[in-house]
């Protein structure tokens, strides 16, 4: 057994992202929340700097980056993106190129980690604020999440705003890693983080925060058949192993196909099998 590499991870996130409502679910808290975030945001400056944190393939971003062109017609957006995997990078760059309506808004991209985009802005000492910080499930990858939370909210201009979207404490991720972290192999190299664990940090930081809550689904019906290659992309993700149906230990994988189906991690709709994949999506002020 053995983790994933950068371009596995890209294969087996896709499988994850075509069989969830993970993106239905953050266009709906787009629709609901972000307006009326994004219109307190600039305080009448003519340019409106971003930073995307592990932005991935841009979808997200470009989604956010449109609603701040509503919310301020007319006004240049400055858009910088984190993002350490070449091939999200190049999928990015590729979404803007095919965009027709970005005319008002530049775009940077730092190919970096986190870490590495904080170690060089410290190594520089001119420290460039931001009006919106976004980091979507990237806390996962981070080594040192409080000190990470700490640096990008340092780089919020006043008024600004920092959103993390993470895992939520109801969602079946939670339970499997509080309860069955045992059924997981330890080829899984992210941090079991969610968003009581950040909310507790932002308390120990004492910064202000609210926390909005929206329910996700992933459908892993096909994680139960025997030798579906869908299946087999989908339990790579959820363990960050590679081919972990084909190279776990039988009783492990029973172990963990035990544990999903438990009700506390997954309900059955129409004779599927639905993996709750909740988010917390938490607004921090400057």
């Amino acid at each position: 057994m053995r983790s994933l590499t950068a371009e596995e991870y890209v294969e087996a996130f896709k499988s994850f992202l075509d069989h969830s409502t993970e993106h239905q679910c953050m266009d709906e808290f787009n629709k609901k929340e972000l307006p009326n975030i994004m219109s307190g945001l600039g305080n009448g400056k003519s340019t409106i700097n971003v930073l995307g944190v592990g932005s991935g393939t841009g979808e997200q971003d470009l989604k956010m980056i449109r609603i701040l062109q509503a919310a301020h017609p007319g006004v240049l957006i400055d858009n910088e993106i984190v993002e350490p995997n070449p091939q999200h990078v190049a999928a990015y760059k590729e979404l803007v190129n095919q965009a027709p309506d970005l005319q008002n808004v530049s775009f940077s991209w730092h190919q970096l980690t986190s870490s590495e985009y904080e170690q060089q802005v410290k190594e520089k000492g001119a420290q460039k604020k931001f009006d919106f910080i976004h980091m979507i499930q990237m806390l996962y990858r981070v080594e040192d999440i409080l000190n990470t939370i700490k640096f990008f909210h340092s780089c919020l201009n006043h008024h600004g705003k920092l959103l993390i979207i993470i895992l939520s404490d109801s969602s079946g991720w939670a339970t499997l890693w509080k309860k069955y972290r045992h059924c997981l192999p330890s080829t899984d190299s992210g941090h079991y983080i969610t968003s009581n664990g950040i909310a507790n940090i932002l308390k120990r930081l004492g910064i202000e925060y609210c926390v909005y809550e929206f329910p996700s689904g992933w459908d892993i019906t096909e994680c139960f058949i025997e030798g579906d290659l869908v299946g087999g992309c989908m339990m790579d993700f959820l363990t960050g192993t590679k081919n972990f149906l084909g190279t776990a230990p039988p009783g492990l994988r029973r172990q963990l196909q035990e544990a999903l189906c438990q009700p506390e991690c997954s309900s059955k709709k129409d004779g599927r099998i639905i993996f709750s994949n909740n988010l917390s999506m938490i607004v921090v002020d400057s």
